[in-house]
């Protein structure tokens, strides 16, 4: 599914109505007409219902104009109320306010004791109070209602998106109504599948209102929705004859005392996504170790740092292991001596083939590395917010209120594909692409799980999937098998036991 900014869903709406295709009036009522169509599918009939429809002055109280008017032709019993004078509507929304009927009584709510009196008696709220538009902090009379409306307990349908939320970042402009269904119009925005605001949409739901083909085109949205239909359609292909040397081999440079795990679940991750053959580079102290817990992976020991941790005294012996291989993960539980962190940048700068940099391969990373390694060589770096705040110099806060903006900006930059993990992962190439996940949950706040997806991403990339659609597939079917482990039960499952459950994932979307 697509996502857009609101720059983009202007552009949408201001170039079909400059082509003719649609006038703002039309488009205004297709909206409001497909948001009541949506409410009869979530509700039922909507005949002799008490609907309060609370608009602004925008373009957004003009659609709530056209769901009160329909919903009073199907013998809904309507109140408008509205936060500024009547006269303050302009455009198209003025228009719809004069098309009320008679009978809809359209009240002011001018102050503080308008809100406070208010009777919220009903048994649907429409929230057409405040669109896409939105920029700065939500105060006053606005803010009051949203709090009232949120402590009433009454069913909320958003008009395209709720009120208070950020229709690009999903950050909260101080206060949002928080809506059971929220009826976007045209394309999703961005806003609504990131959080904190994606704990405000309630059900999502796109109402078609007649935006041509070509304008969609033109509007050249690069950004996606991760879901299963979109997951389903970058399965590698496989064939029955294959063997283990069709489905590629990777190498994994990870692991060092104390952080053996690590290593392990990255390369459990790799064999659960389908991989043929998965060989790890492990301190020769530790190799013991690694073959207890990974049966069907092959060590390859290296002296390292007194036996302990890999150093660059080891990069010889990794650049003729590489030999072969399709893929190389790099970082998890790999630790930050500065043997370690030099043998991380050497391998970034001269080895050709496709490199995941997970955990201490981030912490260490010199950015020249990057943009000295060539356009043709792929490198997905899979950052948790901390390590992204460090990697760019911002704070892990300005990270996440500027998710898709801050992976995509470095993606770009460095020409790299971004993994900025998290509720809602963002997936950012090096081209624009952007993608949002719309899997997993809060059981996967724990241990091993990036080391998993690590694993999961290098597994496709050596199936030879595209590295964003690998990026996208792995970071989409990681949260489906979090999302399969919380349904059995409830949070407390293990990074182990998600790898474990990636096959069950792949037989549904084979079979989606």
């Amino acid at each position: 599914m697509k996502i857009c900014s609101a720059a983009q869903s202007r552009f949408l709406d201001q170039t079909t109505i400059a082509g003719n295709h649609l006038s703002g009036l039309e488009l205004m009522e297709n909206a409001g007409r497909g948001t009541v169509a949506l409410m009869l599918d979530y509700y039922g009939d909507c005949k002799e219902r008490r609907v309060a429809v609370f608009a602004g002055p925008g373009n957004n109280g003009g659609d709530g104009f056209v769901v009160a008017r329909h919903l009073h032709e199907l013998g809904a019993e309507v109140s408008v109320f509205l936060l500024v004078n009547p006269d303050r509507v302009g455009g198209d929304a003025a228009q719809n306010l004069q098309r009320l009927p008679a009978e809809i009584v359209v009240r002011p709510l001018l102050d503080q004791e308008a809100v406070d009196s208010l009777s919220l008696q009903v048994d649907i709220i429409v929230d057409a109070l405040l669109g896409t538009g939105l920029t700065r902090e939500v105060t006053g009379l606005f803010a009051r209602l949203i709090d009232r409306i949120n402590r009433s307990g009454v069913p909320v349908v958003a008009v395209d998106i709720p009120s208070g939320l950020d229709a690009d970042s999903g950050v909260l402009w101080g206060c949002c109504l928080k809506a059971d269904l929220t009826a976007t119009y045209g394309v999703a925005k961005t806003g609504l599948v990131q959080y904190p605001g994606a704990d405000y949409v309630g059900r999502l739901e796109v109402v078609d209102i007649g935006i041509p083909a070509e304008v969609l085109e033109r509007a050249a949205i690069t950004s996606s929705y991760l879901t299963e239909e979109v997951a389903t359609d970058l399965l590698p292909q496989r064939q029955n004859n294959a063997h283990k040397g069709s489905h590629g081999h990777i190498l994994v440079l990870a692991g060092s005392r104390g952080k053996t795990g690590a290593a392990v679940l990255a390369a459990h991750g790799a064999l659960r996504s389908g991989v043929g053959l998965v060989s790890l580079c492990v301190p020769e102290g530790l190799n013991t170790i690694f073959e207890g817990l990974c049966l069907e992976a092959m060590t390859i020991p290296l002296r390292g740092l007194a036996g302990h941790a890999l150093t660059n005294s080891d990069f010889g012996e990794i650049v003729r292991a590489a030999v072969g291989k399709r893929c190389l993960v790099v970082g998890p539980g790999l630790g930050l001596a500065p043997g370690t962190v030099a043998l991380v940048n050497q391998v970034v700068r001269e080895l050709e083939q496709p490199l995941v940099l997970d955990a201490d391969a981030l912490n260490g990373l010199e950015l020249a590395g990057l943009t000295g390694s060539g356009a043709d060589r792929v490198r997905v770096l899979t950052p948790h917010p901390g390590e992204m705040a460090r990697l760019t110099g911002l704070t892990t806060q300005e990270v996440q209120n500027r998710r898709l903006q801050v992976a995509g900006d470095f993606a770009r930059q460095y020409g790299v594909v971004v993994v900025l993990k998290g509720a809602a992962t963002v997936v950012a190439g090096p081209d624009g692409e952007l993608a949002v996940n719309s899997t997993g949950n809060h059981g996967m706040g724990t241990g091993g799980m990036g080391d998993v997806l690590s694993g999961v991403i290098a597994g496709l990339l050596a199936q030879q999937v595209d590295p964003f659609q690998a990026a996208c597939l792995a970071v989409y079917s990681h949260g489906r098998a979090g999302d399969l482990l919380m349904a059995q039960g409830s949070y407390g499952y293990l990074a182990s036991e998600l790898a474990a459950m990636l096959p069950r994932v792949w037989a549904e979307l084979h079979s989606a």
